[in-house]
C-alpha cells in the first residue's frame, strides 16, 4: 500500500492508495497549522513522522509522530532552538531528510532565517551546524520572496562528508568535511538581479537534487534558470532550452533511472501558473540535453495551476506532486501517465510519498 502525505496550508493529510487503485483521504492532521516540511522515516522498520508546521497561535516548530499522525509529540522547549548567542530565533522548517540507513538516528533540517540543523536521536533534538552559520557569507545573504530559507538538502550516498544545499537567495553551498566547512558552488549559474554575470554566489535557487547513483551530477531549478553540474557543483550548465519556461520550482530526479530528471515550468515570475494553462510535466532522459512533456491524465485546458518546490517528490515508486488549489496527482510509470490522488484540499506545500 502506498501512502502519500501531503502538507498544506490548513494541516497534513493521510492519502493512502489501495489495491485496485482507490485513494483515501484521511485528516487533516496539526489542523489549522501550516506544513511546510514532512519526511517518513522507514529507518528501522517502524516509521516515524516528522513534520515542520507553523501554528499563529504558537509560532513554529518541529514535530514527530509515530503512529502515522494520529498523534504527535515536540519537547517542551522545542525540538529545534537556535543557541542563545546567535541573536536568532526559527521563523519556519523548510526541508527535513532523514540520513542513510547506516546513519541510525541523523536527521537534518534546513530552517528560516537559513541554517541546517542535525540531529542525532531520530528528530528528537536538533543542534545548529556552525560551519555554516558561521560562514563569512551568511551576514551579506538577503531573503528571496518567500523569505530567507535553507530549502534543500542533497546527501552523498556514500560519503557522509559530502553535502550540498541551497538557499534563497544565498545559492548553493557544499561541504566535503562533514560540515565543518562550506564554499560555493555556483559558477555558471546566472542571476540576472546582481550585478556581473556569475555572481560567487547571491542566486535565487529554487531547488536541487541528484541521483544516487551520480551523486555528482546535480540538478538545479533556479529563479529563471535550469541546469546541470558534473562534478559537484564546481561548475553548472544551461538546460534550460527545449522548455516552455525555465522559471519554476521544483526540481526532481528519477530515483529510478539516472540522468531522468523533471520540472514543472511556470509561464514566468510574474505569472506563476502552469505555462499556456497546460499542466504539463517536462522529464529529460539525457540529462537535460532534450525535454518532453509530459500530460496525459493531467489537466490540458484552463489549467492554471502553481506547483511549489517541495510540492513535486519522488518515492514509493512513484512520481507525486500537488497544487495550490488542493489537487494532488501521481504516475507510477516514470511520468507517462498520470492519475488524481485527491482534490479539494487546501494550497498544498509539500508531499512525501512512502510504502
Amino acid at each position: 500500500m502506498t501512502t502519500v502525505f501531503a502538507g498544506t496550508s490548513k494541516g497534513l493529510f493521510v492519502l493512502r492508495g489501495d489495491d485496485e487503485g482507490g485513494w483515501s483521504v484521511e485528516g487533516p492532521a496539526l489542523q489549522g497549522q501550516m506544513v511546510d516540511a514532512v519526511a517518513a522515516d522507514e529507518r528501522g522498520g517502524n516509521t516515524r513522522l516528522l513534520a515542520g508546521a507553523y501554528a499563529e497561535q504558537w509560532g513554529p516548530s518541529l514535530l514527530h509522530s509515530d503512529d502515522t499522525g494520529a498523534t504527535w509529540s515536540e519537547p517542551e522547549k522545542g525540538a529545534l532552538r537556535f543557541p542563545d548567542d546567535t541573536d536568532a530565533a526559527l521563523v519556519r522548517v523548510w526541508q527535513i531528510l532523514p540520513g542513510r540507513d547506516d546513519e541510525p538516528g541523523l536527521v537534518w533540517a534546513g530552517v528560516e532565517p537559513a541554517a541546517l540543523f542535525r540531529s542525532d536521536d531520530r528528530g528528537e533534538t536538533f543542534e545548529l551546524v556552525r560551519g555554516l552559520w558561521d560562514h563569512p557569507h551568511r551576514a551579506t545573504w538577503e531573503p528571496g520572496g518567500g523569505g530567507l530559507g535553507l530549502h534543500s538538502i542533497v546527501r552523498h550516498p556514500t560519503d557522509p562528508a559530502r553535502m550540498w544545499v541551497a538557499i534563497s537567495t544565498g545559492g548553493v553551498y557544499r561541504t566535503v568535511d562533514g560540515g565543518s566547512t562550506w564554499e560555493p558552488a555556483n559558477r555558471g549559474i546566472r542571476a540576472d538581479f546582481m550585478p556581473g554575470p556569475e555572481p560567487e554566489y547571491g542566486q535565487c535557487v529554487h531547488k536541487i537534487d541528484a541521483h544516487p547513483d551520480e551523486p555528482k551530477v546535480l540538478f538545479a531549478q533556479n529563479h529563471g534558470g535550469v541546469y546541470r553540474s558534473d562534478d559537484g557543483g564546481d561548475r553548472w550548465h544551461d538546460i534550460g532550452p527545449g522548455l516552455p519556461s525555465d522559471f519554476g520550482f521544483p526540481m526532481v530526479v528519477d530515483p529510478e533511472r539516472a540522468g531522468t530528471a523533471m520540472v514543472i515550468p511556470l509561464a514566468s515570475d510574474e505569472y506563476r501558473c502552469t505555462a499556456g494553462g497546460r499542466c504539463r510535466v517536462f522529464r529529460t532522459r539525457d540529462r537535460g540535453a532534450t525535454w518532453e512533456p509530459l500530460g496525459e491524465g493531467l489537466p490540458q485546458r484552463n489549467a492554471h495551476l502553481t506547483i511549489l518546490r517541495d510540492g513535486f517528490s519522488a518515492g514509493a515508486g512513484g512520481l507525486w506532486f500537488g497544487t495550490r488549489t488542493g489537487e494532488v496527482f501521481g504516475s507510477i510509470d516514470g511520468g507517462d501517465h498520470w492519475f488524481e490522488v485527491a482534490r479539494h484540499l487546501p494550497p498544498v506545500l509539500c508531499v512525501r510519498a512512502c510504502g
